[in-house]
């Protein structure tokens, strides 16, 4: 088995919940469109490009929109979003995380963030997480969408790690698919069901070690 080099993290739904903030700006923008939106719709847009997503909500909605608007529309779906996550502060980082970046660093292994989310620094800062980063990847240093493995592959090259010495960790199936596709090892947050395709699953970092995650990746 490969000796793990690095750790490589999705933000939303792994390090913190951002989902709900998402989900209430795209219910609204949804509603303002004569249609509801509801949690198991949300569901379909978990690790996936805003541009995407709203083609997704059109698609719900049975609605056709031109570029133009639809390119306003996304720019007013973020400004309702970052005016929640402006709010936020480190209580809201997911139990167990920092404890085990500060496993990571105490064992001198490398940690990247892979995230689609173009507003990844504005939440790092916020939960003041920042320097337990050692590369960041975001929506805007990436064109292509989970999951191809582009943001993980550029998170393994700036920590200067072959593909096979990092392990990604995501709450998303095309999460789990990009790391896999990048030919990592991948540890999936969440349920079993849905992130099968996971080396394997937690629900969550609470009692989760470095240890843990060998022996779980070794099985």
């Amino acid at each position: 088995m490969e000796t793990i080099s690095a750790c490589i993290f999705d933000l939303d739904g792994v390090v913190v919940d951002t989902a709900k903030y998402h989900y209430i700006a795209w219910k609204s923008l949804a509603n303002g469109l004569g249609f509801d939106f509801t949690e198991e719709d949300n569901e379909r847009l978990k690790g996936v490009s805003r541009m995407r997503s709203l083609e997704i909500l059109m698609e719900i909605g049975g609605v056709d929109l031109d570029q133009e608007t639809q390119l306003k529309l996304a720019a007013k779906k973020n400004e309702e979003y970052l005016e929640y996550i402006l709010k936020m502060t480190p209580d809201e980082i997911l139990p167990g995380v920092k404890t085990f970046f500060e496993d990571l660093k105490a064992k001198g292994i490398k940690i990247a963030l892979g995230s689609a989310s173009k507003n990844a620094m504005t939440i790092l800062e916020q939960l003041k997480l920042t320097s337990y980063f050692d590369a960041i990847v975001d929506g805007t240093h990436v064109s292509k969408a989970k999951p191809d493995p582009e943001v993980f592959l550029k998170g393994a090259e700036l920590l200067g790690f072959e593909p096979a010495n990092c392990v990604v960790f995501e709450d998303a199936e095309a999460g789990v698919e990009a790391a896999i596709n990048g030919g990592m090892r991948c540890v999936g947050i969440g349920s079993p069901d849905v992130l099968n395709k996971a080396n394997f699953v937690v629900p969550g970092f609470e009692g989760f070690s470095f240890e843990t995650m060998e022996s779980g990746l070794n099985k």
